[in-house]
């Protein structure tokens, strides 16, 4: 049997080979226009880059080692313009010598790929314009950056393709701007999960212009006007044409190969055009995609090899085989994060008319108490009728591949969201948790569907009349402090029970916390307090605010054209600095442990802060502008926030009379106890003196873990036996379950990293906050002050009172 195939590198040469390995007789023919016939096509940008050093390493096999090892005839430089499907011969041109000659075939097999998109625009052909496909390609590219060091950069496209070339030109030490006709970048995601790749391209200082489109290209001297829709010019040095790719059908077209709705060759289940003897496969076929039971151009080259390994089958074995099709199942990486997408959008499903819940839940990479947790944020998409899984996307630093590969096996089996809960990984802490954010994505999904939570998504909740909504914030007031919901009011979740009154049943609720599960936990609590429009925020208010922030340069651009730039780290030899490893903390442990260093250093030191939560930058706006201070830089590596923070000299802003805080702890309920140590901790993060007032049963919160003996009358001894020896003996105010609810409020707590009541304690006396007991209540309840803790003021009322002259809010707890 001849065989003849068009087109080399995945595609082709992957038929080849497979074909010579099952059938050592046939004749195979093997035509590249290019010089080369198997390369990494995935890895161009990374040599440009100069992430990988060797050229030689992009080459899979050469044409002499190809043909030593599977005695295939390789054609380079051999362009095919011409298919005789009814003489079954090819006419091929020999870009070498010129000339022409036919060739006859048995099976042919068409691997022709795809082709940059290159719109019709004036100055296109400057030689400082450039487009990536193949070596050649990158061969320009990487001789034009050696030769003339360009400084500056415009990628026209954010697709997987463009960012690569902006993370590889940005190593290449040139500032990058990327302009993006979409409101986005990577089209396979939704919006609030390329909004994290927004927010993660602006902390590397590249420059996005979204819903924005080139009219143009202007030689200006030694550098190129790009001309932008809105009016705005951006002077490069160079600029990467990265639009998109279109399947290369000129040549099955003129044959009469019958072309798919879509612009690329029609197919069967078997690979086979419609013409028996010639197959088609990768970037140039339509291919199906059973999630929304319709054909779609999806150029991956993981398809691509599969579908070549079939087409080789099937050619000899007389189609056995069914291409099952593609869900289009994608990663890319952008920097530090990794961006993966696999079956439908909400975008695709939506177009389709296809009904679909979407859930979004944020976890880490691994255990959280593990060192080096990595935040890891998922979208899932689900028929609301039986739970089918329909998509899902992944954005992280960490363990974003083989989450969505699992993902990507449930959709391709037909699975459903009950599926994800079930699924079964290798667990050890530095690797993953003992529920994988694959199966929380499963269990947040399964609460939907049981109706056990309703849920609003980030873009519906920013289209409420915040007249007709009453928006909780169920995370603690200094999270609230830090960057909230505009119009939303502060009740911790802890508080929500005791705070019902505030809380209108003639208004839609819509509750909210940083990713969903306080939120889940308060819904459940109103629920059962006769409450019934109730809403709970999905992916909480780290999808909502990275969804809502605006990344487009456009809207930062000053008069004069000329972008404004973010700072970035720099080094400072010369100053005082002091490194703070904030890591894996979440708010606000990283601000108090900013403001308790801050407190020890000299105006004009410098604090350098690590930090892991990746929300931590508008935290850290927001408490420099509260307590003064100056962010010279942030920069974000690895997954890991570094900021360098200056402290600014005080002068006439110490802290004024009147602007201390009090706080009156009666209660020894371990919830109300947290929340007051919580809201002192912010208080004085943000610079302010505060003092807290225990009184009566709240003397039992600072009582020490290990007390002295000490000597009691009757009634001392009685109280001693009847109350909480220590904080560490607090029960809950609701649901204490003779103790079961406060040891699994503090296992929950330890889990998820969150201080605990002790720790949060050490942190107000560490920053200054002064405790007070009650003397009149110590001698009513026989507590002397050996069995409290140190440094522990002992006053009266009139010592309360002195404080609270001074201040301008008291809270009775």
């Amino acid at each position: 049997m001849k065989i003849l195939i068009i087109g080399g590198v995945a595609g082709g040469a992957t038929a080849a080979a497979r074909l010579r390995r099952m059938d050592e007789d046939a004749e195979i023919i093997l035509f590249e226009r290019g010089e080369y016939v198997s390369y990494a096509n995935c890895g161009l940008p990374y040599y440009i880059g100069g992430t990988i050093s060797e050229r030689d390493r992009l080459f899979v096999q050469t044409v002499d080692g190809f043909t030593g090892r599977f005695n295939i005839d390789i054609r380079v430089k051999s362009e095919v313009t011409g298919i005789g499907t009814k003489s079954k011969t090819v006419t091929v041109h020999n870009l070498t010598t010129g000339d022409s000659y036919i060739e006859s075939y048995d099976k042919l097999i068409v691997s022709t790929g795809a082709e940059p998109i290159k719109p019709p625009l004036t100055g296109l052909h400057d030689s400082r314009i450039f487009s990536l496909r193949n070596v050649p390609d990158m061969d320009k590219i990487k001789g034009y950056i050696d030769q003339h060091k360009p400084k500056t950069a415009v990628v026209i496209g954010g697709g997987f393709i463009g960012l690569e070339m902006v993370e590889n030109l940005h190593d290449a030490g040139i500032k990058v701007f990327v302009v993006e006709k979409g409101n986005q970048v990577m089209a396979p995601l939704d919006y609030a999960m390329a909004a994290i790749v927004h927010q993660h391209l602006k902390q590397k200082g590249v420059s996005l212009y979204l819903e924005e489109g080139v009219t143009g290209f202007e030689p200006d001297g030694d550098s190129l006007k790009v001309l932008l829709e809105k009016g705005v010019a951006l002077d490069a040095d160079m600029v990467i044409l990265s639009i998109g790719v279109r399947p290369e059908t000129k040549l099955a077209k003129e044959a009469g190969l019958e072309l798919g709705s879509l612009g690329g060759i029609k197919v069967n289940d078997y690979m086979q055009t419609s013409e028996e003897d010639v197959y088609a496969l990768g970037d140039a076929v339509e291919v199906f995609n059973p999630v929304i039971g319709k054909y779609a151009l999806i150029p991956l080259a993981g398809p691509a090899n599969k579908q070549a390994r079939i087409v080789a089958d099937n050619i000899l074995e007389n189609n056995k085989y069914k291409y099952a099709g593609t869900i289009g199942t994608s990663i890319a990486k952008v920097f530090d994060l990794a961006v993966a997408a696999t079956g439908a959008s909400s975008k695709l499903l939506d177009r389709e008319n296809i009904s679909h819940v979407t859930s979004y839940t944020h976890g880490s990479s691994h255990a959280g108490y593990y060192p080096d947790a990595l935040p890891l944020s998922v979208k899932i998409n689900f028929s609301p009728a039986d739970g089918k899984l329909l998509g899902a996307q992944v954005v992280g630093f960490d363990g974003v591949d083989k989450r969505i590969d699992l993902f990507a096996q449930v959709i391709k089996k037909g699975g459903t969201i009950y599926d994800l809960q079930e699924v079964e990984h290798a667990y050890a802490p530095p690797y993953s948790s003992a529920k994988d954010p694959v199966n929380m994505a499963g269990f947040v999904a399964d609460n939907i569907l049981k109706k056990k939570v309703n849920i609003i998504q980030w873009d519906e909740l920013k289209k409420q009349d915040k007249r007709d909504v009453f928006i909780i914030d169920t995370r603690t007031a200094e999270e609230h402090q830090f960057g909230h919901i505009a119009g939303s009011v502060n009740i911790p979740v802890d508080e929500i029970r005791s705070r019902l009154p505030e809380i209108p049943k003639d208004k839609k609720i819509i509750l909210y916390c940083a990713v969903g599960l306080r939120g889940y936990i308060a819904y459940r609590i109103l629920t059962q307090h006769g409450y019934n429009d109730i809403f709970n925020l999905s992916g909480g208010y780290k999808t909502y605010s990275c969804a809502t922030e605006d990344y487009s340069a456009l809207n930062k651009v000053s008069t004069s054209g000329k972008e404004e730039n973010t700072p970035v780290i720099q080094q400072f030899s010369n100053m005082k600095t002091i490194a703070i490893d904030a890591c894996g903390l979440q708010c606000p442990g990283p601000i108090m442990q900013l403001k308790k260093n801050y407190d020890q250093i000299e105006a004009g030191d410098r604090l350098e802060i690590k930090v892991t939560d990746q929300a931590f930058g508008e935290d850290l706006n927001g408490w420099s502008r509260m307590v003064g201070a100056k962010v010279l830089g942030m920069e974000n590596s690895g997954g890991v926030i570094t900021a360098v923070v200056e402290k600014q000299p005080v002068g006439e802003k110490s802290v004024a009379r009147g602007d201390n805080k009090t706080l009156i702890v009666f209660s020894d309920d371990l919830d109300r106890a947290l929340a007051s140590f919580v809201i002192a901790n912010g208080a004085a993060a943000s610079g302010k003196k505060v003092s807290i007032f225990f009184t009566f049963w709240g003397l039992n919160v600072i009582k020490k873990l290990k007390k002295p003996a000490v000597k009691k009358d009757f009634m001392g001894k009685m109280f001693g036996l009847m109350l909480p020896s220590s904080s560490k003996k607090l029960s809950l105010s609701k649901m204490n379950m003779g103790g079961m609810g406060s040891k699994m409020m503090r296992m929950i707590m330890k889990d998820k990293r969150i201080d605990s009541l002790e720790s949060l304690m050490q942190q107000a006396k560490d920053n200054g906050v002064e405790f007070i007991a009650c003397s009149m209540s110590m001698d009513v309840m026989g507590i002397k002050k050996e069995e409290l803790m140190d440094d522990i003021t002992i006053g009266g009322v009139a010592a309360y009172l002195d404080r609270a002259e001074n201040a301008n809010v008291n809270l009775f707890i």
